[in-house]
């Protein structure tokens, strides 16, 4: 069964903005400040109150509720800031930021594909190769980088590339059209360059993945999820309690999905453990150095914005069971309210086996389930889908779990041509090999705001008396006291992990309570230290940052990534070298996927997994899941092979 969540009164500090709220920003700024029609309106979002108004809220208190505002200026390419106050209706502050570019919006995705179609010369070139029908033309913007070029320098770019359709439902890119790049001028609206590096046959093996085009397996019996009684989870406007667990749910247009005020109640007390945490950044560098790839590297949140290109859920069967769905709340370029039906889903589901023994001296056996709690969203990048899956477990553990899927983005080669820099994924269909980088932004609260952070690695001990058999190993703990020492690397020789506890609380074994952050699969970068993107991404050097919080530090690689040439984000964020020890911390976490592509991925891709696991140690006295009850499933112990 699905729903969606009612949209209710306002009665907590962070409730997202509602539709009226958006309206009524954008009429306060019109009404008080010369809006030129030029104006585009990149985002409108909450702005979020300070950590001490929100902890100390109870709800008795009058609600302070403000916007926070970018703004494009088409006709002078000026950025502005705003921050709104709708309790006042008051314009509490208005700037200019010099010299940035804001990320892309949906509607220039959209007004880039007509004007290229419309450019003589993009026609010339698609006539040179045979392809006459340009409504089946699908032009993809991509992010333009910053590549020091001169006659680029304050202008707002997209460059895009090419495939085509033969026929108005043909996967398009199955049919790349390489060495086409045309550079679009995003304040004018206006072709500014055509390269056309030279023609290569257009693939024409089709690429359609649905049933009706590739057939179905008969042999599959129909698997039903139910929960006869309904979920075991409640929710108060955007506030979700499942078993032990409690939070509240955000959205915004850059990262997506935001959770907030995360709790578990152990003992009839609401133990804190994270104050914030969000997908904060990502990029995607590719590893063909040749014109048409080079610059393929993308920063899908900080360019584009994973919130604004997050799918409505009720366009596919993306969830499973008694689900229930919430509704994000964007603007569009024109400052309008825009609803994306359903674009975060929130359901239960079974997750293998939480906790087992068979004592065969008194055969007896006790075992229980796992459940999980799932909250999601998934957004579409162009070719790629991306899915975020934050799970919550009973027994304590969080766990980030990121999929990937969808459509490589391909070129075409001729007949004998196999760059070493990819792999031929159909006949004259090449993928170029890529990495995908993502940076969590987990804004800790292990009971209190005072935390720090330990390395723990395992090492062996010498051998000598004390190790006359020469098995003896432990796991040793550093503090990373700075955010100079807390740049750190994962190293699974080492069994690497990072520990953030409170020394502040101890539990009865008189140990500092905390948690752990346990890392999964995860790469690293091998573009050169001083290529663009690497200076453009600096958060992607290091798998762990910690860094003391400062509310305007958000994003991994600094507020207007967009055409900017790099060095902002984290490597300035800890250039300070401040302590973290003891303070209210943020701790990054950046992990990445290494794509080399197959033909297995192609036409679409199978699902690509990472994450990470945040695990309590020594944040409970003992296995917190042990009062979970025992299965009673009717099929428990059925249909038992002879």
């Amino acid at each position: 069964m699905d729903a969606t969540v009612e949209t209710q009164a306002v009665t907590h500090p962070l409730e997202p903005l509602s539709q009226h709220e958006i309206a009524e920003a954008v009429a306060i700024l019109r009404a008080r400040r010369p809006i030129a029609k030029t104006a585009r309106f990149v985002s409108v979002t909450l702005n979020e109150p300070a950590k001490d108004v929100v902890l100390s809220f109870k709800g008795d208190t009058k609600l302070v509720r403000e916007a926070f505002v970018i703004m494009l200026n088409n006709e002078d390419g000026k950025t502005y800031e705003a921050v709104v106050s709708l309790s006042d209706r008051n314009i509490r502050s208005w700037r200019h930021i010099p010299g940035v570019q804001p990320n892309i919006m949906l509607e220039e995705f959209f007004e880039t594909e007509a004007a290229v179609r419309k450019n003589i010369e993009w026609q010339a070139a698609m006539r040179k190769r045979g392809l006459t029908d340009f409504s089946l033309a699908m032009v993809e913007p991509w992010s333009a980088g910053h590549h020091g070029i001169a006659d680029e320098k304050g202008k707002r770019l997209l460059r895009t590339y090419t495939w085509t359709r033969l026929s108005p439902t043909d996967n398009g890119f199955a049919h790349p059209v390489e060495n086409l790049i045309t550079t679009v001028d995003l304040n004018t609206m206006t072709v500014v360059k055509v390269e056309d590096l030279g023609i290569v046959p257009v693939p024409e093996e089709l690429g359609n993945y649905s049933n009706t085009d590739v057939g179905t397996r008969d042999d599959l019996k129909p698997l039903q999820i139910l929960q006869p009684e309904g979920p075991s989870f409640e929710i108060r406007g955007h506030e979700i309690s499942w078993q032990k667990w409690k939070f509240r749910i955000g959205f915004n247009s850059r990262e997506g999905l935001v959770l907030y005020t995360l709790t578990y109640r152990d003992k009839e007390r609401e133990r804190p453990i994270l104050y914030r945490a969000s997908v904060a950044d990502m990029v995607v560098p590719y590893g063909d150095p040749r014109p048409p790839y080079y610059r393929r590297n993308a920063f899908d949140i900080g360019e584009y914005g994973l919130g604004s290109l997050t799918n409505s859920l009720e366009l596919g069967c993306d969830c499973l069971g008694e689900v229930r769905y919430f509704d994000a709340v964007l603007c569009n370029a024109r400052g309008e309210a825009v609803t994306i039906k359903n674009a975060v889903c929130l359901h239960e589901e079974d997750a293998s086996l939480l906790w087992k023994h068979f004592d065969w001296r008194t055969g007896k056996t006790e075992v229980r389930r796992s459940r999980r709690l799932v909250i999601s969203f998934i957004a579409t990048v162009s070719n790629y889908e991306y899915g975020f899956y934050w799970y919550l477990y009973q027994d304590g553990n969080i766990e980030l779990e990121i999929k990937l899927t969808g459509i490589i983005s391909n070129g075409a080669v001729a007949t004998g041509d196999e760059p070493p820099w990819g792999e031929l994924v159909a006949p004259g269909v090449y993928g170029p090999i890529h990495q995908h980088f993502f940076n969590v932004r987990l804004d800790m609260m292990v009971d209190g705001q005072s935390n720090s952070v330990y390395e723990v690695n395992t090492e062996a001990d010498p051998p000598g008396p004390a190790n006359a058999s020469g098995t003896a190993y432990r796991a040793v703990s550093t503090l990373l006291r700075t955010e100079g020492e807390a740049q750190r690397m994962v190293d699974p020789f080492k069994a690497r992990y990072w520990r953030i506890v409170n020394r502040n609380v101890s539990n009865r074994l008189g140990k500092p309570v905390g948690y752990k952050l346990v890392p999964g699969e995860n790469t690293v970068p091998f573009a050169s230290p001083d290529s663009s993107v690497m200076k453009r991404a600096g958060f992607i050097t290091k798998h762990l940052w910690v860094t003391r919080y400062d509310p305007a530090e958000r994003f991994g690689a600094g507020d207007y990534p967009n055409q900017d040439a790099g060095g902002k984000g984290l490597p300035l964020y800890a250039a300070d070298n401040s302590s973290v020890d003891n303070e209210d911390i943020v701790v990054w976490y950046t992990l990445g996927a290494h794509h080399v592509a197959r033909p297995e991925d192609w036409p679409v891709m199978p699902v690509v997994k990472l994450g990470f696991m945040l695990k309590p140690t020594g944040f409970f006295d003992r296995n917190p899941s042990l009062d979970v009850p025992a299965p009673h499933s009717a099929h428990c112990g059925q249909h038992s092979q002879p």
